[in-house]
């Protein structure tokens, strides 16, 4: 007669746990970012809203297309300066902005030609560049889920 085989044990291995520290940096990294763009949306457009009409260049305020650059430039450079102080080399950090920019650049030609409002680019550009930071993020998930202190290290 042959010894019962032993039941498989469910305690979590060092394995499972250093996964489940990457996943939990990975998406802190995720949230500190899209946190970091408010802050820098937050900070920046009120000076555009006092500085742009003393400098006469109101018409970048009062165009949709002109005014989502303006507002992706403000997240990307709350995002920036949150993932330069997170030690992020110089690539990593353009690869993101771009993730700002990339979704109202498509949609610009849509409103160009009357096919989408103002509004639409405003409210797509935004949905869709969360997904576009995703995108950027899984390329290198490394260089993201790396940080389980939360300190500024630098990446490599």
């Amino acid at each position: 007669m042959t010894e019962p085989t032993p039941a498989p044990t469910t305690t979590p291995t060092t394995t499972d746990a250093a996964r489940r520290a990457r996943t939990r940096s990975f998406v802190r990294h995720y949230l500190e970012m899209v946190a970091a763009m408010l802050v820098g949306m937050l900070a920046l457009h009120p000076v555009w809203m006092f500085l742009f009409p003393l400098l006469g260049w109101s018409v970048a305020l009062e165009r949709p297309d002109l005014h989502t650059l303006l507002m992706a430039t403000d997240m990307a450079l709350g995002m920036t300066a949150w993932m330069r102080y997170r030690g992020h080399r110089w690539r990593p950090v353009a690869e993101m902005a771009s993730a700002m920019y990339l979704p109202f650049v498509v949609l610009i030609g849509p409103l160009w030609a009357g096919l989408i409002t103002g509004t639409t680019l405003f409210v797509a550009g935004h949905l869709l560049m969360l997904p576009a930071m995703l995108g950027v993020m899984l390329l290198r998930p490394h260089e993201y889920s790396g940080h389980p202190s939360g300190s500024p290290v630098r990446s490599r």
